[in-house]
């Protein structure tokens, strides 16, 4: 099974290497929803994410050619689109790391499900998190970066990483009622 899905997704590359527009609309729509869904995680709202998503398939389709078999297909898009969403972020630092009062921030909390914690549920609130707090939040927690490696890569210290990490969570915890 695992070598018929790595033969279709050769097929479908080479055909969008070949430039047929119906294979690069399929590779868009094959993957749009899990990259928009990171997207959204890094983006302040939906025309945001929207507009990463696009620089992120610019990327992808430029570098298609670069991509050689080894590992996940769907892994090294993702890749690329979550680094096109931190050099979208990385193009006005200026509001990626402000000082907040966590105390004053005027958030909406959805209703909670009867499934206790729903995906929907916690993605709307990592999206009212302080831009700094969720980036480094979805490297650490979701993407799976460590400190050292966010820091470089956003052109901060450790030390900010480990505070914005510790702030998120407890600014999360709060608001699940868990201080």
């Amino acid at each position: 099974m695992a070598s018929l899905k790595r033969s279709n997704e050769s097929s479908l590359i080479q055909k969008c290497l070949d430039g047929n527009s119906d294979a690069q609309r399929e590779l868009y729509d094959q993957f749009s929803g899990v990259l928009f869904a990171i997207c959204l995680r890094y983006s302040k709202d939906e025309d945001q994410a929207q507009d990463m998503l696009q620089e992120s398939y610019i990327k992808i389709f430029n570098n298609l050619a670069n991509f050689k078999f080894q590992g996940s297909f769907e892994g090294w898009l993702k890749r690329i689109c979550v680094n096109q969403c931190l050099d979208y972020l990385r193009k006005d630092r200026s509001h990626l790391f402000t000082d907040v009062n966590d105390d004053a921030l005027q958030v909406s909390i959805p209703e909670k499900s009867s499934d206790a914690l729903n995906e929907k549920y916690l993605m709307s609130l990592l999206r009212q998190l302080p831009l700094g707090y969720r980036t480094v939040f979805n490297m650490y927690a979701i993407e799976g970066y460590s400190h050292n490696e966010i820091a470089s890569i956003l052109g901060i210290s450790e030390n900010t990483s480990k505070t914005q990490l510790f702030k998120a969570r407890r600014l999360l915890q709060k608001w699940l009622g868990n201080e």
